[in-house]
């Protein structure tokens, strides 16, 4: 794996004396799923109007960075060959490959430096949907670096809804945290009709939240 520099620093956080916010406390984070080239329209396997979510993106990103709270992204980082892939009894084209421009974040997504970037699909032999099946460019995974900033609640953007922003949410319900799903952050790619409104009813039925900017003042 050859992560990108620039976005790998990791920064502890405390709470600042004045947030008093009720709806912000610190112990929440932001987690963006996958906005990278190939998800987008144009990419190897474009999720329609992917790209529009990017503005709303950057709106949480200025929040939370205002407030301090932590910010993940993850990207999918296959290898050439891996069972996720057709050509190898997988589903899906061929997308996301480590180091080419279809792997790379879309340029309209303004990631802070102190981000804290998340690899998944790096091994062949998972689909490595979910952000808890991620790690940082050091191997530590995605629960251990909530445990260790002490989140509890996460609010999850990204692409695609049906797919890895699903399992991602589902598997943060699994683990015990509150999640929050941001409806005007989110895209589906709907390989079957209406996949994407079964993705939500799912997630919601597990616990999940749905909520917009106009919830958190955004």
């Amino acid at each position: 794996m050859s992560p990108e520099k620039g976005y790998l620093k990791i920064v502890f956080r405390t709470v600042p004396e004045d947030a008093e916010d009720e709806k912000m406390k610190l112990k929440k984070a932001l987690l963006i799923v996958d906005v990278q080239n190939d998800f987008c329209p144009g990419g190897a396997l474009g999720v329609p109007e992917g790209n529009k979510i990017a503005p709303f993106i950057n709106k949480y990103i200025k929040i939370f960075s205002k407030k301090k709270l932590p910010i993940f992204a993850t990207r999918d980082w296959h290898p050439t060959k891996t069972k996720h892939f057709k050509d190898f009894g997988g589903v899906w084209p061929v997308h996301c490959i480590q180091n080419t421009r279809g792997a790379q974040f879309h340029p309209k997504l303004r990631l802070p430096k102190e981000t804290i970037l998340l690899y998944k699909g790096i091994y062949p032999e998972r689909d490595g949907y979910s952000a808890f099946e991620a790690e940082n460019e050091r191997g530590m995974s995605f629960l251990s670096l909530l445990k260790r900033l002490g989140v509890e609640e996460i609010y999850i953007s990204g692409l695609a809804i049906d797919y890895c922003v699903k399992f991602s949410a589902c598997d943060a319900l699994r683990q015990g945290f509150k999640v929050k799903l941001l409806m005007d952050a989110v895209k589906g790619v709907n390989l079957r009709p209406n996949d994407s409104e079964r993705a939500i009813k799912e997630m919601v039925k597990k616990g999940a939240k749905k909520i917009t900017l106009k919830d958190i003042g955004g």
